[in-house]
């Protein structure tokens, strides 16, 4: 016969892995990400928490005859920024909960 869980020992588990993921998240809003494009022409700093906290052009980007070039980089360098903190949010994330699903288990609602 299987043995039940221990509902005590399962919520203690729940509540510091939700402690552990609360810490995670607020480590994630201060790690910064510095990701280029255009060979180094623009650079894109970035919080865990998908914060810009600059974009640097290099002045040998800027051609007034081309404008959209540098419009391409800024927005290239931008979408790979957030790509990254995305990935490694998950990557943060995803070690605390083990690849579990936790919506999928009902436990959602709990803020995990």
């Amino acid at each position: 016969m299987a043995r039940q869980p221990n509902m005590q020992q399962m919520m203690k588990q729940v509540q510091k892995m939700q402690a552990d993921m609360a810490a995670a998240q607020e480590a994630l809003q201060t790690e910064e990400l510095d990701v280029t494009a255009g060979g180094g022409m623009v650079t894109v700093k970035i919080t865990g928490g998908l914060e810009i906290k600059s974009v640097t052009i290099d002045p040998d980007a800027i051609d007034p005859e081309d404008a959209e070039l540098l419009q391409d980089t800024v927005t290239a360098a931008v979408n790979e920024a957030i790509r990254q903190a995305q990935e490694l949010a998950e990557k943060r994330m995803g070690g605390l909960t083990g690849g579990l699903d936790l919506g999928s288990m009902g436990l959602g609602g709990l803020g995990l």
